[in-house]
C-alpha cells in the first residue's frame, strides 16, 4: 500500500509511444510559478492533515486485518484441512487517487480485497464479509451494489469512506508478496474480477510510467482541482474521471519529462488545445497479450468506433478509460481546453494568474434555459440507490436531446446534484441548454423534446430495484427561475460585480459581434462603445448569458398563460452572434486544406519552413528522433511544438470512427439491452412513441406535433424558438408531404410526480 520512491527516474530512457517534445529544464519563471502553484493548492485545501493520514493508514491496516480473518472462516467453513485454513490469506490493495497520492481531505479510498479460488464474490464476499462489517459498531453507511459493472462494497470504517472491490484469484493460497502487475494473475479469472483488477493494475502502471512522480502529483493535484472548479469532472455525467486526468496528464509528462508542474500545466493545455480527437491517448503501446482478452482496437472492434475522446489505460487488457464522453461534453471540453491555454498564455505576460485559472465555472449564469430534474425517495439508503441509478441515465438524456433535435439543441449537465435542505430526501439536478452557434434562426421554429423526456422517464422507471416513494419529476426553468437551494447560502447572487475571464471574453465577443453585424438591431447605431438606456440594459441581460469562448445563448422573451392543471410557457428565441473566436476557426479551416485521415502533418521540415515557420537553420535537414527533440529544446516556436504534436497523432487509430449511421445503430443497440427489463407494454409503447418522435423530429411538413400522454397532474412549460436549418453535414431526409411551414418544437416538459415503474 505504499508509495513507490519518488524523483527523476526518466535516466535518459525514453517513457512513452513517442520521443519527447521537449527535455528542456525548469527556467526561473517556472519555479517561482510552481513556487506559487504549490501554495494556491495549500491554501484550496487539497492536502490531508497528518493526523488524517495517520488515520487512514490506520482504517486500511484494519480492513486488511478483517479480510484475512474472513478468508481464513469462510475455509474452515467449506471443510477445508487445518492447514489450507492456518495459510489461508486475503490482501488488500488501494487505488485510483489515494494510490496516486493526489487525494484530499475526506476523500474515499479505493481498495481491492484479493482472495483465493474458494472465496466466492456472492456467497462469500457479499454474504459472510459483508455481514462482518455490519456488525461492527465502526462501520456505518454499508451499501452493498453486487449488480454493478465493478461489484462493490461502499461503507465508512471510522468515518473513513471505503470502497472495496473484490477480485478471485485461480490461487488456493494468496501470497502476502503478491505482485497483481503480472498478466499471468488474470489467467482463469473471471470478467468482474479483471475489470476489479484493472483499477490497481492501471494505477501502478501510471506511477510507472511517469518520469518524474512529485511533478506528476502536483500537477494532477492541479488539473483535477481544475477540472472541478470548472465543472468538468465527472466520468458519470460524460466528462471526465480521476483516472483520465490522471492517463492525460502522466502523457504531458512524458513529452516534458523535466519540466516542472507550471510548465506541465501550460503545456498540458497547449496539447490539449490542438489535439485532434478522437486519436488516442496512449502512455504505452497497446499489447495484445497471450490470454485472448479484448482490448481497445477501433479497426477490429466496430463499438470501439463509437468513442469521441479515447483515453486508453496502460495496463493489460487495454481499454478506454473514457467511453462516456458524447459529443456536447466533448465541445464544453475542449472550449475549456482553449480558455486554459488563453489563460496560461496570458500568464506568461503578467495579465493572468493561477486564481484565473482556477475561477469556478458560472453555470447558473452561462444559460438561459435548464431542465430542471427532481427525484426523491423514502428515506436516505433509498435515495441514495435512486440517486446513482438517476445519474447514470442522463447522460442518455443528453445524447437522445441532441441526436433528436439533428444536434441544434446542445445541452449541458451540471456534473453535481444540489439538494433543497427544507425537503429531505430530495435533490436536483441540472442541465443547461443553449442552440447550436451558426444555426440560422427564424421566427416561429420550435423544437419538441417532449418524447425525449418520456423515453428518459420510461428508462429510469425500469430501476430493477425500484421502491414505492421513488419519484422524478422533469420541468423546464429559465435562469430568472433557478431555485435559491442551487446558490451559497441559498442567497440567489446579484449581478455580478466581479470581472472574471469568462465575463471579459464575453464583452470582448460582443464587441467583435458588434463590429460585424452593423445591420444588426442589437447593435445597430453603437458608437464609440456607446449605448443608450434600452440597449445598454439589452446589452447587459446577455452578457451574462454567453459562456466559454463567448458562445451564443439563446435570447428568450417568454409569456406564460395559466391554465386549469397546467403551466404554458410560449418563448420565443433570438439568435444572439457568432463567438469571438471566428478569426480562430477560419485559421483552422485554412489549416484543415492540409488534413490526410483526420490528422495534419508536415511531410518533412522543408514543408513547415514553406509554411513561413520560424525555426532553427539547423533543422533544415531532416533530423533524427533523438536530434529531434534535443532541436525542439532550442527553438522557442510554437510552430515547431504544433508539428511534433501533429507527429504524435500520427498513429494507426485515428482514421478508424463510426459513421453516423453505425453510431446511431450502436446507441439503438445499446438502449435496447439497457431497457430489457421494461415489460414488454411499455417496450411497445416507447417504441411508438420513438417512431413518433423520430417523424415529428424531422423537420417534416406535418404541422405542430401533439402532447404524447403526459400525466393529467403535471404541467408544459414550452419554450418557443425560432425556426432552423439542420446543418448541412447532418442531412435531414425530406418529409413526402409538405403542407404547411416546417417546425421543431421545443416544449420542456413539467412531468409531475412518477409515482409508479411505469405510467
Amino acid at each position: 500500500m505504499g508509495s513507490p520512491a519518488l524523483g527523476n527516474r526518466n535516466n535518459g530512457q525514453r517513457l512513452g509511444i513517442t520521443e519527447p517534445i521537449s527535455l528542456g529544464g525548469p527556467t526561473e519563471y517556472d519555479v517561482i510559478k510552481t513556487r506559487e502553484l504549490e501554495k494556491h493548492l495549500q491554501d484550496a485545501g487539497l492536502y490531508e492533515s497528518k493526523e488524517e493520514a495517520v488515520s487512514r493508514e490506520e482504517v486500511l491496516g484494519r480492513l486488511d486485518q478483517i479480510v484475512k480473518t474472513w478468508v481464513k472462516a469462510i475455509s474452515r467453513a467449506k471443510g477445508l484441512n487445518e492447514q489450507l485454513v492456518q495459510e489461508a490469506n486475503a490482501k488488500i490493495f488501494t487505488f485510483g487517487s489515494y494510490r496516486l497520492g493526489v487525494h484530499g481531505p475526506g476523500a474515499d479510498i479505493d481498495t481491492l480485497c484479493v482472495g483465493p479460488r474458494h472465496a466466492a464474490r456472492d456467497e462469500d464476499f457479499f454474504g459472510e464479509l459483508q455481514r462482518m462489517l455490519s456488525e461492527m459498531p465502526e462501520v456505518t453507511e454499508l451499501h452493498p451494489v453486487p449488480d454493478a459493472h465493478v461489484p462493490v462494497l461502499k461503507f465508512k470504517f471510522k468515518g473513513v469512506s471505503i470502497d472495496l472491490l473484490y477480485a478471485k484469484l485461480s490461487l488456493w493460497v494468496i501470497p502476502e508478496d503478491l505482485d497483481i502487475s503480472q498478466d499471468s494473475i488474470l489467467q482463469n479469472a473471471d470478467e468482474q474480477t479483471v475489470r476489479s483488477l484493472n483499477g490497481c493494475r492501471v494505477t501502478d502502471q501510471i506511477l510507472r510510467l511517469v518520469p518524474n512522480i512529485q511533478n506528476f502529483r502536483t500537477t494532477l493535484r492541479c488539473m483535477r482541482f481544475w477540472a472541478k472548479r470548472r465543472g468538468v469532472y465527472s466520468n458519470v455525467s460524460g466528462f471526465l474521471g480521476g483516472i483520465n486526468w490522471a492517463l492525460l496528464v502522466a502523457r504531458i509528462c512524458q513529452l516534458y519529462p523535466n519540466a516542472l508542474p507550471n510548465m506541465l500545466v501550460s503545456r498540458f493545455f497547449r496539447v490539449y488545445t490542438q489535439w485532434r480527437w478522437p486519436n488516442p491517448v496512449m502512455l504505452c503501446a497497446i499489447e495484445e497479450g497471450s490470454l485472448g482478452l479484448q482490448i481497445w482496437d477501433p479497426r477490429k472492434n466496430i463499438k470501439d468506433r463509437y468513442h469521441l475522446m479515447p483515453i486508453i489505460t496502460p495496463a493489460y487488457p487495454c481499454m478506454n478509460s473514457s467511453y462516456n464522453v458524447s459529443s456536447s461534453t466533448l465541445r464544453i471540453m475542449t472550449d475549456e481546453f482553449q480558455r486554459g491555454n488563453e489563460i496560461c498564455e496570458a500568464m506568461e505576460s503578467n495579465k493572468a494568474d493561477w486564481d484565473t485559472l482556477f475561477e469556478p465555472y458560472p453555470f447558473f449564469e452561462a444559460y438561459k434555459n435548464y431542465l430542471q430534474i427532481d427525484i426523491a425517495a423514502e428515506n436516505a439508503d433509498h435515495l441514495r440507490n435512486w440517486k446513482g441509478w438517476v445519474e447514470s441515465r442522463i447522460r442518455q438524456l443528453t445524447l437522445k436531446i441532441e441526436r433528436h433535435t439533428y444536434n441544434m439543441l446542445q445541452c449541458h449537465p451540471h456534473p453535481r446534484d444540489f439538494q433543497d435542505k427544507s425537503r429531505p430526501f430530495h435533490c436536483s439536478y441540472f442541465m443547461g441548454l443553449q442552440r447550436k452557434q451558426g444555426v440560422p434562426v427564424n421566427e416561429g421554429g420550435q423544437f419538441d423534446i417532449r418524447l425525449t423526456v418520456d423515453e428518459f422517464k420510461h428508462s429510469v422507471n425500469s430501476y430493477s430495484s425500484w421502491k414505492p416513494g421513488m419519484e422524478i419529476n422533469v420541468t423546464h426553468v429559465k435562469r430568472k427561475n433557478i431555485p435559491t437551494f442551487v446558490f451559497p447560502g441559498g442567497v440567489r447572487p446579484s449581478r455580478p460585480s466581479k470581472v472574471t475571464w469568462d465575463s471579459r471574453r464575453a464583452l470582448d465577443a460582443k464587441a467583435s459581434s458588434q463590429a460585424a453585424s452593423e445591420n444588426s438591431p442589437e447593435v445597430k447605431g453603437v458608437p464609440d462603445g456607446h449605448v443608450d438606456g434600452k440597449k445598454r440594459k439589452r446589452l447587459d441581460d446577455n452578457v451574462d448569458a454567453q459562456s466559454r469562448n463567448g458562445k451564443c445563448i439563446a435570447t428568450v422573451s417568454c409569456t406564460v398563460e395559466v391554465h386549469e392543471g397546467s403551466t404554458v410557457g410560449s418563448c420565443s428565441t433570438k439568435s444572439d452572434h457568432m463567438d469571438a473566436n471566428n478569426l480562430a476557426e477560419s485559421r483552422r479551416d485554412k489549416d484543415d486544406s492540409n488534413i490526410t485521415n483526420g490528422l495534419m502533418y508536415f511531410n518533412d521540415v522543408e514543408e513547415l519552413l514553406s509554411h513561413n515557420v520560424e525555426v532553427d537553420r539547423s533543422i533544415r535537414c531532416p533530423p533524427s528522433s533523438k536530434e529531434f527533440s534535443a532541436t525542439l529544446d532550442t527553438s522557442t516556436s510554437k510552430e515547431a511544438e504544433k508539428l511534433a504534436i501533429e507527429k504524435i497523432m500520427s498513429g494507426p487509430y485515428g482514421a478508424h470512427q463510426a459513421s453516423q449511421q453505425e453510431l446511431e445503430e450502436l446507441e439503438d443497440d445499446f438502449e435496447f439491452k439497457n431497457q430489457a427489463k421494461i415489460s414488454e407494454g411499455i417496450t411497445k409503447c416507447s417504441h411508438s412513441e420513438s417512431s413518433t418522435s423520430n417523424a415529428a423530429r424531422a423537420l417534416s411538413s406535418n404541422g405542430p406535433v401533439p402532447s404524447s400522454g403526459l400525466q393529467s397532474n403535471g404541467g408544459i412549460e414550452e419554450l418557443e424558438a425560432a425556426e432552423l436549418t439542420p446543418p448541412v453535414l447532418n442531412p435531414i431526409p425530406p418529409a413526402p408531404v409538405a403542407q404547411r411551414k416546417p417546425l421543431i418544437r421545443l416544449n420542456f416538459t413539467s412531468l409531475g410526480k412518477a409515482t409508479g415503474k411505469s405510467t
